[in-house]
């Protein structure tokens, strides 16, 4: 058995530094209850980009280029170390962490962000990051799209966990590509709630026979920083922009914990890998439940670059 906690305090929309203050101290708390896999909910580092749903696009093109150049500031470099802090934290505290970011291409074109989800193992070691396959409707302003390089299932102490971010879950060919690495657990940051949502996560853990976490950040207007710009055109201060909804899933469907609604904190629940195995007994959609004489499935997991230098 393992202890799972799901978090879902808010971030400090824009600022990567003060966000990732916060989940340090989410981190100290979880693992001082006793937790050993820790989920973070969608791009938390530093902050969903909540305002691209209220900004009408081509709009008001200077405020959207002022709030988008404040985020690719404060996105994660991983080359540069920017995620070395939690790294560092799991480590001292031997956990595993599953967190979304904002990740900036580096390596490239020095400018565009990936909504990218990393493992980090109980070593302080980058197990997989991920990176979303097709953003939704205006996240294709913010965001490029991600390749196949990071669709994997990877073995820690509590199973095997891979991850698909928010509506890469509707999508039932990259959830096959994870079914078929032998998964224990699917983690689903996101910034999806509701009862559509739920209900996905419900039928994922049945689908797949394995346990599902899904987690959005519980956020309200006046959980926005002062000095977000144009922050109270765009939002009011009562409001809650996002539910949160953090759930975990037992295999075959059942909900084992949550959902956790306008509640800004942790949810917990205790987890074991082998019901996992045992609940593919009857159901098991990649084994003798599959027929690879009927259909054929391939996924290029090779980065694709946008460019090969020969020196």
């Amino acid at each position: 058995m393992a202890k799972v906690a799901v978090i879902q305090k808010p971030p400090v929309l824009l600022d990567r530094a003060k966000t990732i203050e916060t989940a340090l101290a989410s981190i100290d708390e979880a693992a001082h209850n006793g937790a050993t896999l820790l989920v973070f909910p969608e791009a938390y580092v530093p902050g969903y980009p909540t305002w691209i749903w209220r900004l009408r696009p081509g709009g008001d093109m200077a405020l959207s280029g002022e709030i988008h150049a404040r985020l690719r500031d404060n996105a994660v470099d991983l080359a540069r170390g920017d995620l070395q802090p939690i790294q560092d934290a799991a480590a001292r505290h031997g956990v595993t962490v599953v967190i979304g970011l904002h990740e900036l291409d580096s390596q490239f074109s020095g400018t565009t962000l990936f909504n990218t989800v990393v493992v980090i193992g109980p070593d302080g070691a980058l197990l997989n990051r991920h990176r979303k396959l097709m953003p939704t409707n205006p996240e294709r302003m913010v965001w490029g799209m991600g390749d196949a390089s990071g669709l994997k299932v990877v073995e820690t102490p509590v199973g095997r966990i891979g991850s698909l971010i928010c509506w890469e879950s509707y999508m039932p060919l990259a959830r096959y590509a994870l079914y078929a690495q032998d998964i224990d657990i699917y983690v689903a940051p996101t910034w999806d709630t509701g009862e559509s949502w739920l209900a996905t996560m419900r039928h994922i853990a049945k689908e797949a026979g394995c346990w599902v976490i899904g987690t959005a950040t519980a956020l309200q207007g006046n959980d926005i920083p002062a000095d977000f710009p144009e922050r109270d055109r765009l939002f009011t201060p009562d409001e809650w922009i996002n539910d949160g909804d953090a759930v975990v899933v037992k295999p075959m469907g059942a909900v084992a914990a949550g959902p956790l609604k306008r509640e800004k904190g942790i949810l917990y629940a205790e987890i074991d890998r082998e019901a996992a195995r045992r609940a593919r007994r009857s159901l098991d959609v990649c084994g003798h439940y599959s027929r690879p004489d009927i259909f054929s499935f391939a996924v290029d997991r090779r980065p694709q670059t946008p460019v090969q230098f020969s020196d």
